[in-house]
């Protein structure tokens, strides 16, 4: 891949700010040529950098809870891999957003997963322990969204915010 230039930040922020703008608006908005736009966003777009989502409000959607699940499997006790049947879980449950390896608190797994309310999860976590069996434990966090103490909302335009500002400070 190549190396991102002051620009592709830019170009990342505006569209994670508004993903429908377009080549001209974002020459507008950046004060750069339009080629200049299409072919970096192009260059991007086949690098896979970008992709295009729609921002919206878990609550409004009827989602009340965002669960944290740690993980913790015992590689020596459970050699097999178990991560065909995560790749299956995960497409039998859309709303699990992301899940991967990692490394922190004890635990080699995380997930996030958002749900409408308490039972939706309680299956949920029922589901992923009866799939793991005895070769992970699971740990979760859950978070209220309809909590009023919630500092900050789930949003990536918190993130187009640090892109601009990173790629500023990088190329002084």
């Amino acid at each position: 891949m190549t190396e991102l230039k002051l620009t592709d930040y830019q170009i990342i922020s505006e569209l994670t700010k508004n993903p429908r703008l377009s080549d001209r608006q974002l020459a507008k908005i950046l004060k750069i040529s339009q080629p200049t736009v299409t072919r970096r966003r192009t260059n991007m777009e086949k690098e896979g950098l970008l992709e295009y989502y729609g921002s919206f409000n878990l609550e409004k959607l009827g989602f009340g809870i965002i669960a944290v699940v740690f993980g913790r499997r015992d590689f020596q006790k459970y050699p097999e891999s178990l991560f065909q049947k995560a790749i299956d879980f995960s497409k039998k449950h859309p709303n699990m957003i992301f899940a991967a390896p990692g490394v922190g608190l004890g635990y080699n797994v995380l997930s996030i997963s958002i749900h409408k309310d308490y039972s939706d999860y309680a299956r949920f976590i029922a589901e992923m322990k009866g799939e793991a069996g005895e070769a992970m434990q699971v740990d979760s966090f859950l978070i209220d969204l309809h909590d009023k103490e919630v500092v900050q909302r789930l949003s990536l335009n918190r993130l187009a915010e640090h892109l601009s500002t990173h790629a500023s400070s990088s190329e002084t």
